[in-house]
């Protein structure tokens, strides 16, 4: 592929657009700003948009974006090693001074390392001069565990962007050198600088912990590193949709998140634990965006853990239907949706409302804290369909702490009662909706209460997925989709692993993504990281972040949870007490 193409081809996409920012460089700061996936994904991530949109916001600083070229594509500019340039200027990415990159999902770490590769620059930190630009990786992932990353970083941002860029620009425009540079950065929250910081390896190779290195000390950087997060916000803009474009999944789609964090602590969900405490952003301002993206979108997806934790979510709602939008949040929490909530979304011509059960049993949701019972989900259920929603999808589990046989054939019965209201509803309407079941292992995941557990044994995975295979098939309007065993393996080492696990990302960047062989030819004792139990460990890899939870919360969680005890959030301890006798 020739360079004139490249230009021509970032042009077609540009002209598509609404909304891009372009900056002369001039004396400014140039961050090339990379999703490590293709466009069609990128742009439709709302913590990418935010994060350009907060770096140009910035005076000083010209952000452009980069994306992994779609296959083609990339196989030419592999073969023809022309280097990647970015969207909006087409300069090269070797040019900028920062390549900055947020990445949302672990099976994108290999594309982090083609980008690197079709830029020119060394994959890792310790490769690189000052002639290159400085690597920085943020994202949600640098929430949960940044290690398996840390030798390709010379930066990890831990965080929140709306704390983390303006501290960025703040330290870069102070510093004299590179190495300077780092120092002011390791200062700042959410900073972390993995060659400050040497992790210490007991006799079997498990972690001990991390000390600082002599430029790690001569910096003054902190162990652990703490997470960067909003205070409040209500003074600030919720992140949405900045650029518009039909060339992605969500096209005609104006997201904007209306609440940040959620306090129900499902004790398997990082995101609950890592976006706490709950904040609201501003309805009046949610509104305002809207009414001024509407012109370009005729559906907004409300992004959020928890949409009804907004105390305003009702007059968001009604708003937002008198605009004509039609309305997509996201999984609703059950013990939150309300007939008026229901009634809008069907006005407004959702067909479609999610929910996460995640068992079948309230035995089981009680281990894992999920706080509603059978009987409130098929109320929820019988409302659902009741107000003119035709599908429902659903979100479960398999591999939980406790499960047995018993809660494998409740997720088939819970399913069947949820059918048969819809199918009473369906009758009086002539049209019939179905349910769509997503089974997912569990993967347990750092920073959470099951952070200390091994993956359940594979073959123990593989029997439950075949039996609920079998006590699923052949329901009418039902439909399943059971996640292998075999996908979560690899997802789990991505997500519990440490530095180790980095030469093992190579390999299959080089290979095209063919695990096995990455494993194999790095020589990784995989199953070390993913069926290990880890309670005894004196550290864990993510232990360099503190993310706000203490350790001992996460324990007297996972015990409460052995004795199928809930945790309830303040909202819910008064009208659920009847159906705790264990909690007085």
């Amino acid at each position: 592929m020739k360079s004139w193409e490249q230009r021509e081809r970032a042009l077609s996409v540009l002209s598509n657009e609404i909304g891009y920012t372009r900056k002369p460089h001039g004396d400014r700061l140039r961050v090339a700003l990379a999703f490590p996936n293709t466009y069609w994904v990128g742009m439709s991530n709302l913590g990418f948009q935010t994060v350009y949109r907060l770096f140009n916001a910035q005076d000083d600083i010209v952000c452009e974006r980069v994306f992994l070229p779609p296959k083609q594509e990339l196989a030419e500019l592999l073969a023809s090693r022309t280097p990647l340039v970015s969207l909006e200027s087409q300069t090269p990415v070797g040019d900028f001074d920062v390549l900055a990159f947020s990445v949302s999902f672990e099976w994108d770490y290999v594309n982090l390392l083609t980008l690197m590769r079709l830029a020119g620059i060394p994959r890792h930190s310790a490769e690189r001069s000052d002639r290159h630009p400085l690597v920085v990786i943020g994202g949600a992932v640098t929430f949960v565990n940044p290690e398996p990353l840390a030798p390709f970083a010379d930066v990890i941002a831990a965080g929140e962007g709306e704390v983390l860029v303006p501290a960025f620009d703040r330290a870069f425009s102070a510093a004299t050198d590179r190495a300077d540079l780092l120092r002011r950065l390791a200062g700042e929250r959410g900073f972390y600088v993995p060659t400050f910081y040497e992790p210490r390896y007991d006799a079997a190779g498990a972690l001990t912990g991390f000390a600082t290195t002599a430029a790690g000390a001569a910096a003054d950087a902190p162990v652990p590193v703490r997470k960067a997060a909003v205070k409040t916000t209500d003074a600030l803009d919720p992140p949405a949709t900045s650029i518009f474009t039909p060339d992605t999944e969500f096209g005609s789609r104006f997201l904007i998140e209306v609440v940040r964090g959620c306090a129900n602590l499902c004790r398997f969900c990082w995101a609950g634990y890592n976006y706490l405490p709950v904040r609201a952003f501003p309805a009046d301002r949610i509104l305002q965006l809207a009414e001024s993206a509407r012109i370009h979108a005729s559906r907004v997806g409300l992004v959020s853990i928890a949409l009804c934790d907004h105390p305003e979510i009702d007059r968001i709602l009604a708003r937002l239907l008198e605009m004509g939008y039609a309305i997509s949040p996201a999984s609703l929490r059950l013990d939150d949706l309300t007939e008026a909530i229901v009634r809008v979304l069907h006005q407004s011509g959702e067909r479609t409302i999610t929910i996460a059960p995640e068992t079948g049993s309230d035995r089981l949701r009680r281990v894992i804290n999920k706080t509603v019972t059978n009987d409130e989900i098929l109320d929820r259920a019988e409302l659902i369909f009741a107000n003119g929603i035709e599908n429902l999808k659903l979100y479960y589990m398999i591999g939980l702490p406790t499960e047995t046989d018993d809660d494998l054939v409740a997720i088939r019965d819970i399913t069947l009662q949820m059918r048969d209201r819809m199918m009473a509803h369906a009758r009086g309407r002539g049209t019939v909706g179905r349910i769509i079941g997503s089974v997912n292992p569990l993967i347990p995941k750092p920073g959470t209460a099951y952070q200390w557990l091994p993956m359940e044994d594979p073959a123990s995975i593989d029997r439950k997925i075949k039996r609920l295979r079998t006590l699923t098939s052949g329901i009418d309007n039902v439909y399943f989709n059971i996640k292998s065993e075999r996908h979560s393996y690899y997802q789990a080492l991505l997500s519990l692993g440490d530095r180790r696990v980095a030469p093992t990302i190579e390999a299959a960047e080089r290979n095209g993504q063919n695990w096995r062989a990455a494993v194999a030819e790095t020589g990784l004792d995989a199953d070390f990281y993913i069926f290990r139990d880890r309670s005894r460990d004196a550290a864990l890899p993510w232990d360099i972040i503190d993310g706000g939870m203490k350790a001992s919360f996460f324990q007297s969680e996972y015990e409460k949870g052995l004795r199928e005890e809930w945790t309830l959030p303040p909202k819910r301890a008064q009208e659920n007490a009847r159906l705790l006798p264990v909690i007085q």
